[in-house]
C-alpha cells in the first residue's frame, strides 16, 4: 500500500485570508504564525531587496526540510506591513521614511523550533549573517476591513480612500497598518494587472 501525502496550500485552505473584492468588507481573522523583517526604508532600497531575499530563504528551508518529513507545503504570499513614524501622513512622507515588516504566513505545524533549526543551519552555510533580523511570531488583525486592489501599488491610494470611507460610514475605527498582501509577482506582471488584497484592523 503506497500512502501520499498531500501539500498543503494555504491559499486554497484558507480562502477568506487570500482573497478579497473590489469593494470593502469587513473580515475577522484568527491569530496566525508568520516569519518577519522589519526594517526602514524606500522599496526600491537595496536593503529592502535583501530582506525579502532572507524571508524567502529561511521560508524555503523551512519548506524542504518539512518537505523531508512528509509534510509539505507551498510557501504563501509575501506580505507586507507599512507605516510611518510620527504625525506625518504615510502618503506624504518621504519614501525613505516608510517603516516595514515584511511576513510570509507558516502553516500550524512549524514551530519555534522548526524556525531555530532552520536558522542555525542557513547561518552554518553562510546563507545567513549573524544580524539576520528575522524572526517567527503570531500576528492578530482580527476584525478588519480589506479589499482587493489591482493595479500599481503606487495607483492604491483611491483605492484606500475607498476602504477609509467605509469603515468610517459602517461606524469603525481604523487601528492598524497598512497591510498588502502581494498576489502575484510584480516582476513577471504587468503593473496594470498586479493584485493586491489591501487591509486594515478596525473596532
Amino acid at each position: 500500500m503506497i500512502i501520499t501525502f498531500q501539500k498543503l496550500d494555504l491559499q486554497k485552505a484558507y480562502p477568506e485570508y487570500y482573497t478579497a473584492a473590489e469593494r470593502p468588507k469587513v473580515v475577522n481573522l484568527e491569530p496566525y504564525y508568520y516569519l518577519t523583517i522589519s526594517g526602514k526604508c524606500a522599496p526600491e532600497n537595496p536593503i529592502f531587496e535583501d530582506a525579502i531575499g532572507r524571508l524567502y530563504a529561511l521560508a524555503y528551508k523551512i519548506k524542504f526540510t518539512s518537505k523531508a518529513n512528509e509534510m509539505d507545503f507551498v510557501v504563501p504570499k509575501l506580505e507586507a506591513f507599512w507605516w510611518v513614524e510620527g504625525e506625518t501622513p504615510f502618503e506624504k512622507s518621504p519614501r525613505e521614511e516608510w517603516c516595514w515588516q515584511l511576513m510570509i504566513r507558516m502553516p500550524d505545524f512549524i514551530g519555534r523550533q522548526e524556525v531555530a533549526t532552520a536558522i542555525l543551519e542557513l547561518k552554518a552555510k553562510n546563507k545567513l549573517p549573524d544580524n539576520h533580523g528575522l524572526n517567527f511570531e503570531e500576528i492578530h488583525e482580527g476584525l478588519s476591513v480589506q479589499l482587493l486592489h489591482i493595479g500599481s501599488y503606487e495607483e492604491e491610494w483611491p483605492s484606500i480612500q475607498k476602504m477609509l470611507q467605509f469603515a468610517q460610514r459602517e461606524g469603525f475605527e481604523v487601528v492598524g497598518k497598512h497591510h498588502e498582501i502581494y498576489l502575484n509577482d510584480p516582476m513577471r506582471t504587468e503593473k496594470s494587472k498586479l493584485k493586491t488584497i489591501l487591509r486594515y484592523s478596525i473596532r
